[in-house]
């Protein structure tokens, strides 16, 4: 008994080296090597896989907003097609206001605004004209004329020569006016006005007491005397 239980476990232990030696042998590395590089293999694709869609994607957005980008410089290089025609349009446009509706001198002025007061039948008893060079240098150097305007007369005729003023062809703008007295009787009008004198109008010192203001003023008057 005690042989045949020494001979049982040997055999049990060569029979364990045995298979060891079978899963160690040359065929079986051999397709172990295998199945791992087809792991290998299986999770560079899954990589390969993964760069290709983000890479699309990437692509997709750089391509989405390059689109956008091209449409936002084409709308906003739209204004300037045609620019050169534009500008030569609006220069036109510029030239014939500054004919049409600026007064060449000062005395222009004065003689428009004394022809006003005469036909709404009030009386200009003062009148001051400063001026500010505007553009100075240009081609189109234009003289800023703010006037200091003193009328009496009724109310209703008053009213009539501003709103003559705002009508009138010459370029006025209305920048402030001060009544005072009842609007039943005579009536002091203190208006301030802005216009402009195109090309090398001669500069006043702002008393506004040369010829031109006493034409205006004759041409004020109703029976046309100065007053």
């Amino acid at each position: 008994m005690s042989v045949l239980t020494t001979l049982k476990p040997k055999s049990a232990n060569g029979n364990g080296a045995g298979r060891t030696q079978n899963w160690l042998s040359p065929l079986n590395l051999h397709w172990a090597g295998v199945g791992l590089l087809a792991l290998v293999c299986v999770y560079l694709l899954a990589q390969m896989a993964l760069l290709w869609h983000d890479e699309s994607n990437y692509n997709a957005d750089a391509i989405a907003q390059q689109k956008v980008e091209l449409k936002t410089a084409q709308i906003a290089a739209m204004p300037l097609r045609g620019l050169d025609e534009k500008v030569a349009i609006a220069t036109a446009q510029a030239d014939r206001f500054y004919r049409e509706r600026l007064p060449g001198a000062d005395s222009e002025m004065l003689t428009e605004i004394g022809a006003l007061t005469k036909k709404a039948g009030v009386r200009l008893t003062g009148v001051q004209y400063p001026q500010e060079p505007v553009l100075a240098g240009s081609a189109g150097e234009l003289m800023e004329e703010r006037i200091d305007a003193r009328l009496s007369g009724d109310y209703r005729p008053l009213m009539q020569f501003i709103n003559s003023l705002e009508r009138d062809k010459m370029f006025f703008v209305i920048t402030g006016l001060t009544l005072t007295g009842q609007q039943t009787g005579t009536v002091n009008l203190r208006l301030r006005l802005t216009t402009y004198v195109r090309g090398n109008a001669t500069q006043s010192t702002g008393a506004g007491d040369g010829a031109g203001k006493e034409n205006a003023l004759a041409a004020a008057a109703p029976d046309g005397g100065a007053r």
